[in-house]
């Protein structure tokens, strides 16, 4: 592909140490929160709720590290593996049609990826994580014309984009209590806002003048992100 995407260049990454440098494996988990239910994309078709209902938010006090407990985890040797993983569990996510969009994403959708390099010849092992987030779009009802389930997904996603735009504003404060555990997403990201991570938000906008409103508010909200300052520092 001569103009691959961000997963694309992201999975050729991960593996770029490998082979003549040392040896690269990479575990990842895959999730959608679908109306603040998180949901295992990986997991076993036949799984049924009760697998989902098991998925924990845990943080690892070593290493600051957010991570599911009870999730399904895959292990990658290299990026066309990878990628192959990803879109078995992309073909399970949660879209219906709206007023706005044929295909509109009804959840937020997050690939977590747990790197680890050991190299060659030398008594030294790196991990890393990278985490993806697509976050679906706020929703305004009047033009989407949500209804029923449609009404219930915009809800929940509006919600938890609030809850997310709480935390931004805690964290350009400078305020003491950061409050991610108001939404699972705010939780499952955590490791990603403030701290050591290092965190790139991509905004999509709409062109045309009708939705200039949403674009406005897209663009003002990736302001207000860009003033969260983190301490990246390499363990």
């Amino acid at each position: 592909d001569d103009a691959p995407g961000l997963l694309p260049r992201c999975a050729r990454q991960m593996f770029a140490g490998g082979d003549s440098k040392g040896c690269v494996t990479v575990r990842c988990q895959i999730f959608e929160l679908y109306q603040d239910n998180l949901v295992d994309l990986l997991a076993p078709a036949d799984g049924g709720s009760e697998s989902t209902s098991k998925l924990t938010v845990h943080h690892e006090p070593c290493t600051g590290d957010v991570l599911v407990k009870s999730a399904e985890t895959v292990t990658c040797t290299d990026a066309d593996a990878l990628l192959d993983v990803c879109k078995k569990a992309f073909s399970r996510r949660a879209t219906a049609s709206t007023k706005m969009n044929v295909e509109s994403s009804r959840s937020h959708l997050m690939l977590m990826f747990f790197t680890e390099h050991v190299a060659h010849n030398v008594n030294n092992v790196t991990h890393g994580k990278l985490t993806l987030v697509d976050l679906a779009g706020s929703e305004r009802v009047k033009k989407s014309g949500a209804e029923g389930d449609r009404l219930d997904e915009a809800r929940a996603i509006n919600q938890s984009l609030s809850a997310l735009g709480d935390v931004v504003s805690a964290l350009t404060k400078g305020e003491k209590h950061i409050p991610y555990r108001n939404s699972r997403l705010t939780k499952l990201m955590s490791d990603s806002l403030g701290g050591q991570a290092k965190t790139l938000m991509i905004v999509n906008v709409s062109p045309l003048g009708e939705d200039s409103s949403e674009t406005k508010n897209s663009l003002d909200y990736a302001s207000r992100v860009k003033l969260v300052t983190n301490d990246v520092v390499k363990k």
